[in-house]
This record gives structure tokens, C-alpha cells and sequence, in this order.
């Protein structure tokens, strides 16, 4: 039987507006959890020059502490500011 999986969408907002998001981009390829796989990431303009990215990540479904090592992955990478889980949903 094979493995669910789940697709996670994160919101990630910078520390500050107008910073280049390619660095943290290429950090947070380089950060995931060896279960976690890239989907995609797609920029989000917010307001007066920010700009948040939606990861979404598709994740094991069996693995309960994907989050949380996700998570504190992320908060590690310099010029993150706030990670926002939008939502979790089973891939059939």
C-alpha cells in the first residue's frame, strides 16, 4: 500500500520589506527535512514593497514531527520574520 501524502501550504513573511527573497529562497530549499519535498513557492505581494512566500511542500503523512522540524528549519534562515501554516490537506 502506498504512503499518503499531505501538501502543507506556509506563508512566510520576511523580517523587513525590500529584501531580496532569492537568498532565503534558496535557504529554505537547502533547509527542508530530508521527508519534506518542494512543490512550489510562489511570491505574494502584501503591502508597501513586502512580499511573503507560500511554500507548498508535500510531506509524509506518517511522520507527525515533519512540522515541527519543518518549522524550526525555517525560523534558523536569516531575514525570516514570521512562518504562518495556511493549511494541510491530504493528497489522495
Amino acid at each position: 500500500m502506498e504512503m499518503a501524502e499531505m501538501l502543507a501550504s506556509i506563508k512566510i513573511l520576511p523580517a523587513e520589506a525590500g529584501i531580496d527573497l532569492d537568498p532565503i529562497k534558496e535557504e529554505i530549499r537547502n533547509s527542508l527535512p530530508e521527508d519534506a519535498k518542494l512543490y512550489k513557492m510562489v511570491e505574494e505581494p502584501i503591502a508597501f514593497g513586502l512580499v511573503a512566500l507560500i511554500v507548498h511542500l508535500i510531506l509524509p503523512e506518517d511522520n507527525p514531527e515533519i512540522m515541527d522540524k519543518l518549522e524550526k528549519a525555517l525560523k534558523l534562515i536569516k531575514g525570516i520574520g514570521e512562518i504562518q501554516v495556511l493549511r494541510m490537506s491530504r493528497l489522495s
